[in-house]
C-alpha cells in the first residue's frame, strides 16, 4: 500500500490513530508521522505492521446497529490547538496538537485549560509538552537531531569542566517547569543550567539559562514562534534555534542590546551567558554529521 492507500484505508474503516498504534504495535508518534506524511520513508517492517491491520477488515461497522456498535471504532472529534483539524485522514502535527487522545476524556477538548497534574497524569508514551495550558505534539527524534544534540552537549561539558564551571548540561526527554506554575511543562533539546536551584530529582524549575532547541519539520513553528516568546518572557538568558537543513544558527541574548546574531555551521559561535568568553565550534560538529550524511 502506498501511504495515500493507507489514509484512505484508515477513512474507510474509521480507524483513530491511537487505535492503529493499539492494533499493530506501531508507536502512536510513528503512525501519526507516517499519516501526517512527516516520514517519508518509513521502515519496510512498520509498513508491513500497518497494512496487516488495514487489510484485516472490509466492512465498516454501523453506529446504528447495536449488534457491532461496541466493536465500533471512529475517528473521533480532535481538538488540536491553534490550527484546523485535519479531515483527510492524516494526523496532524505541524504548528499544533497531533490527534492524541485524553486519557480521561477520550479527546483533547479543554486546550487551554490542561495544568503539570495533566500532564503528568498523562501515560508515559505519550510525548508532549504543556505550553500555557495546551498540548503540543512532540515527535521521535531524527538521527541528524541525535547526532548534532549529542556533540552539543559534549561541547558544553567540556567547557564547563575544563573551566572548573558550576552549571550543568540537561538533553531532552528532561521536564522544564518553566514558569514555575502549573500551566507550562516544556522539554528542551538541550539546556545549561547555572544555579543547583534550578532543579530537582525530577525536573528542572524555572527558566534555564541557556536553551537549544534544534528544528525538525514538526516542531519548526512551535520552537521559531511559540517558544520564542515563551522563553522570553520566562527569563531565560539565551536561545539558539540550530536549523540542521539550512546549517545556519540563530541566537537570541535576552540580556543584550543586540537580540539576535545569525551564524553557519562554519562558525565558532560564543556563549552569550558566558560573556562570550567561550564558544561552540560549528565545524566540529558539521564534521561530524558529514560522517553520516
Amino acid at each position: 500500500m502506498t501511504i495515500d492507500e493507507m489514509i484512505g484505508r484508515k477513512n474507510e474503516l474509521g480507524y483513530s490513530c491511537e487505535k492503529l498504534s493499539e492494533l499493530s504495535g506501531v508507536p502512536l508518534g510513528t503512525v501519526q508521522k507516517i499519516f501526517s506524511k512527516v516520514t517519508k520513508r518509513p521502515r519496510h517492517s512498520t509498513i508491513s505492521a500497518l497494512e496487516n491491520i488495514l487489510r484485516k477488515r472490509s466492512v465498516r461497522y454501523d453506529e446504528a446497529d447495536p449488534d457491532t456498535h461496541s466493536m465500533m471504532v471512529r475517528e473521533t472529534d480532535v481538538r488540536y490547538g491553534p490550527g484546523d483539524r485535519e479531515k483527510d485522514g492524516r494526523c496532524r502535527s505541524e504548528g499544533g496538537m497531533a490527534p492524541l487522545q485524553d486519557p480521561a476524556e477520550g479527546v483533547w477538548s479543554r486546550q487551554g485549560t490542561y495544568s503539570v497534574d495533566d500532564y503528568l497524569s498523562l501515560p508515559e508514551d505519550v510525548r508532549v509538552e504543556l505550553i500555557d495550558g495546551v498540548f503540543y505534539d512532540m515527535g521521535a527524534p531524527s538521527s541528524l537531531h541525535q547526532i548534532i544534540s549529542m556533540q552539543l552537549s559534549v561541547e558544553l561539558n567540556l567547557i564547563i569542566r575544563k573551566n572548573k564551571g558550576t552549571c550543568s548540561v540537561f538533553a531532552a526527554p528532561f521536564d522544564v517547569q518553566l514558569d514555575k506554575d502549573d500551566k507550562t511543562m516544556v522539554q528542551p533539546d538541550i539546556m545549561v543550567i547555572c544555579k543547583k536551584s534550578g532543579f530537582t530529582k525530577e525536573r528542572a524549575i524555572g527558566a534555564p539559562d541557556l536553551v537549544i532547541e534544534i528544528l525538525s519539520p514538526s516542531t519548526k513553528n512551535k520552537d521559531m514562534r511559540i517558544k520564542l516568546k515563551k522563553y522570553e518572557s520566562a527569563g531565560v538568558r539565551e536561545y539558539w534555534i540550530v536549523n540542521p537543513e539550512a546549517r545556519v544558527v540563530i541566537v537570541y541574548n535576552f540580556e543584550a542590546e543586540n537580540l539576535t546574531g545569525m551564524y553557519t555551521f562554519k562558525d565558532k559561535i560564543p556563549v552569550g551567558i558566558w560573556d562570550g568568553k567561550y564558544a561552540i565550534d560549528f565545524s566540529v560538529i558539521e564534521s561530524e554529521m558529514e560522517r553520516f550524511f
